[in-house]
């Protein structure tokens, strides 16, 4: 069976966060492993309290799942602290690590700032150049050109993202400053149910293509960045191209969002286990 690991924060409520990780890789036919960077207290309402772990705990959470079983892919999620990044970044570095599906949780869906200035800089220097692909949203592809200095179109409208074409040129932009591979996120107003996909395939070939979603008119979306983020990854580990990944990721989060699962108070989570049939479900 191939193996992924998800570094990540812990979701309470079980909808986003390696929960949701942890149910989409398996899901998606792979072993799903875990190093924790955060605990919240949180349900479908919003975060009351977090309590993020020591770099030196992290790091021996790493290496503890890495030395005995090798994860064939690696997908980060919400990584607060400079000095977290950077131990999430040695360890990739140390061990070789491939596959590497970064989720820059950075901008929640209200638009507030989830990191620090300082950790989104240490995120673009130490952790972009080794991913395989990274999964920004509209705003955290802002703040990624915002910080690799590259506007949109001109100086007037920089850093606004606001039609398809923008996607498009903010995901090459992207791709050209930190040389990863970048799936622009629809939604937020931008063509909610497409996202666009940059980069380069093994054979160094430029890949350009938007991935039509089917538009689904349901509110409980708690947790769609963490569940494609990961099932991209997930996919990756069973040795499928990125552009396939990135296809069946789509699939499954459509198939999980159809389900209409309605669970909380608030924006409830996906049904990530849609696909099994049983009298008991």
């Amino acid at each position: 069976m191939k193996t992924a690991l998800t570094i990540a924060g812990s979701d309470s409520c079980g909808g986003a966060g390696i929960q949701a990780d942890i149910k989409t890789m398996t899901m998606n036919g792979v072993y799903a492993m875990s190093a924790v960077t955060a605990l919240t207290a949180q349900n479908t309402t919003g975060v009351t309290q977090i309590m993020e772990v020591t770099p030196d705990f992290l790091k021996a959470q790493l290496d503890a799942v890495i030395s005995d079983i090798f994860p064939n892919a690696v997908k980060t999620g919400m990584v607060a602290s400079s000095e977290l990044i950077k131990t999430i970044a040695q360890a990739v570095k140390t061990y070789s690590l491939k596959n590497l599906v970064v989720d820059p949780v950075m901008v929640a869906t209200s638009g507030s700032k989830l990191i620090s200035e300082e950790a989104i800089d240490t995120l673009k220097k130490e952790l972009l150049p080794l991913a395989t692909v990274i999964t920004p949203n509209i705003p955290e592809a802002e703040v990624l050109l915002e910080k690799a200095k590259i506007p949109t179109e001109n100086d007037a409208r920089a850093l606004k993202i606001t039609t398809e074409f923008e996607m498009e040129e903010a995901a090459r932009k992207i791709h050209e400053a930190f040389g990863c591979s970048v799936l622009v996120k629809g939604g937020h107003n931008v063509n909610d149910a497409s996202d666009f996909l940059y980069g380069k395939t093994e054979n160094g070939e430029i890949v350009a293509k938007w991935f039509k979603g089917r538009r689904i008119n349901n509110p409980n979306t708690h947790g769609t960045g963490c569940t494609l983020s990961s099932a991209i990854a997930a996919n990756l580990a069973k040795g499928e191209n990125l552009e396939n990944a990135v296809e069946k990721a789509k699939e499954y989060i459509s198939g999980a969002l159809e389900a209409m699962l309605d669970l909380g108070k608030g924006s409830g989570p996906l049904m990530h286990n849609y696909k099994l049939k049983s009298e008991n479900l």
